[in-house]
């Protein structure tokens, strides 16, 4: 068992600094996502996990405790399973971002955004769904 805040495998320093940059990149992309359509999410977070885990064992702590993304990070590495509510609000999101990209973009290109949605939409309904998650106690007795 590896002691907490160390690396079981040290990496030289300019190696965990290339993994930290490249977990900043794709946690700001991930954050990104949240707010522009047509930009995924959770596949950018899982990335910062795989870069967290190969850069700084304290800073994937972080985001296997963080309430938000949590989660969804443990239950992929868990059982390859993404969550109940995440698949549909994903295709929802896809969907909305397909209209705007079909009304924004030149007609001779507006098709590749529902070609490359089409196709994460295939890849996100194949792994199995994960249970929804019970809400954590809240500590109070009423």
């Amino acid at each position: 068992m590896p002691q907490a805040g160390v690396l079981p495998f040290p990496r030289p320093r300019w190696q965990r600094a290339l993994w930290l940059l490249a977990e900043g990149c794709c946690l700001l992309t991930g954050v990104v996502g949240i707010f522009l359509p047509l930009l995924p999410t959770t596949p950018f977070v899982r990335l910062t996990a795989l870069c967290f885990s190969r850069g700084s064992l304290r800073c994937e702590t972080w985001l296997l405790n963080d309430p938000r993304f949590g989660p969804t990070v443990r239950d992929w590495r868990a059982h390859r399973a993404i969550g109940l509510q995440s698949k549909p609000l994903a295709t929802l999101m896809m969907a909305v971002g397909l209209a705007w990209a079909w009304q924004s973009m030149p007609q001779s290109i507006a098709w590749l955004p529902a070609v490359l949605c089409a196709a994460v939409a295939a890849w996100m309904w194949n792994p199995p769904t994960a249970a929804p998650r019970r809400p954590a106690p809240s500590g109070r007795a009423d």
